[in-house]
């Protein structure tokens, strides 16, 4: 999960509705709260949700909360620890991110060097900004003995086994749109990503070490045992058990490892969404007090708790299969398309992740009118709770080619969970 600040314009300048000395502005198509000095198409750097910015950015600027001797707020916003880029809502309007002027990077390069589209997180070794992960690396894992841990033998691996490839963010690749492209809006679901593949596994010989060296010194190769099996894993790791892990106990990860065998056929693999709970009373995402928005719309409409349900009962989860791939014996990758996987999914008995929209792309304009329409709203599925958002998938590509653009009110709990320190599964196993 990689992270950039851009070289942008803001654009659409207007007055606060609220705040006789902000202005609100458009950022990738997201409302920005400025300063009344920023001027509209002006040229400098947007950062955002979800970033951490430099601390000697931060303090170049004036960003961090600090006080005088008399304890008076004389700095910015900005816990000098964190230093977290959230989304939020002040005084009735909504700021997704942080623009800054061109000029707060004067200390750190030559701004004539910068130009409208660059991406930034370093500039001449002086760290800018970062993907902001919280302290904490789980929310209800079993410690480990680091003493007692002695060094595993990799005896079988997976070669073909493909890792799940993240979804960058639409705002910042519409570029990728090409005319007559088949398009598809689908939800996106806020659960722990797992995938299954029915594939070949090659068996490693264990041999004494002097014999490895003496084969060594000889050139000879030993060849692995190679047999078809099923395989299950996280976004990055293979599941060889599922004791421990993330939540304490991945039995429910077992549970659709065990759905798919004998369903899939050789060299086939399934990516899907695990939603709703674990086998006890465990959300697989965290859940936020809704209380902490202050919005009382927002809070009459969904409660003072956001629970992640997807309208399972107490320890029960569902997938959605939202991608499916045919490896073969050399390796080559076979993206399925969006009716083949629906298909597929119709014979194995499983659910695919929701589809609003199949289009033509025609224009960036149409493309986020569509977008636009199904990215807002209560969650279709659970209806208790705010929908994640949408994932955009250009269907005539030879490779998968999906971008993902979130609900705003989505951010706001997401910034709000992480302000708590709470990591979610999808990041954990990221960085793992």
């Amino acid at each position: 999960m990689s992270y950039n600040a851009y070289i942008t314009r803001i654009k659409n300048l207007r007055k606060h509705t609220n705040a006789d000395r902000l202005q609100v502005g458009e950022c990738f198509g997201n409302f920005v709260i400025v300063s009344l000095e920023t001027q509209d198409n002006e040229l400098g750097i947007y950062f955002p949700t979800d970033g951490r910015l430099g601390m000697e950015y931060c303090e170049a600027n004036n960003l961090l909360r600090k006080k005088d001797t008399d304890g008076n707020q004389i700095g910015g916003y900005l816990e000098p620890e964190k230093r977290h880029v959230s989304t939020i809502k002040l005084r009735g309007e909504k700021s997704d991110g942080l623009f800054m002027p061109l000029t707060s990077l004067s200390q750190f390069c030559m701004l004539s060097d910068l130009k409208e589209g660059d991406m930034v997180t370093t500039l001449n070794g002086t760290l800018i900004c970062e993907k902001y992960i919280p302290k904490s690396n789980t929310r209800n894992s079993q410690p480990s003995d680091k003493k007692n841990k002695t060094k595993k033998v990799v005896t079988e691996s997976y070669p073909m086994f493909e890792e799940h490839i993240d979804t960058s963010q639409l705002a910042y690749n519409t570029h990728q749109f090409k005319e007559g492209d088949t398009c598809y809006i689908t939800l996106k679901m806020h659960g722990t990503s797992q995938r299954t593949a029915y594939t070949i596994k090659e068996k490693n010989r264990i041999l004494p070490a002097w014999l490895y060296s003496i084969l060594k010194v000889m050139k000879f190769e030993l060849k692995s045992k190679k047999t078809w099996d099923f395989v299950s894993g996280t976004r990055r790791t293979v599941l060889k058990n599922y004791n421990g892990g993330y939540y304490g106990n991945d039995d429910f990860r077992k549970t659709w490892h065990d759905f798919f065998v004998g369903k899939l056929r050789k060299g086939e693999e399934v990516f899907y969404e695990v939603v709703g709970y674990t086998h006890d009373s465990q959300t697989i995402m965290p859940e936020c007090s809704n209380t902490k928005t202050k919005d009382k719309e927002f809070i009459k409409q969904y409660g003072d708790t956001t629970r992640f349900t997807y309208g399972c009962g107490t320890g029960q989860n569902i997938i959605y299969v939202y991608r499916m791939t045919m490896t073969n014996e050399d390796g080559y990758i076979t993206e399925y398309p969006t009716e083949l996987v629906k298909l597929r999914c119709e014979q194995m008995g499983v659910n695919f992740v929701p589809v609003f929209d199949k289009f033509i792309f025609t224009t960036i304009e149409d493309l986020m009118e569509r977008v636009n329409k199904f990215v807002d709203g209560a969650d279709p599925i659970g209806k208790t709770h705010i929908r994640e958002g949408v994932v955009v998938r250009i269907d005539n590509k030879e490779k998968f080619s999906a971008f993902k653009h979130k609900n705003f009110y989505f951010k706001v709990l997401e910034g709000i969970i992480k302000a708590d320190d709470v990591l979610d599964i999808e990041e954990a196993d990221s960085n793992a």
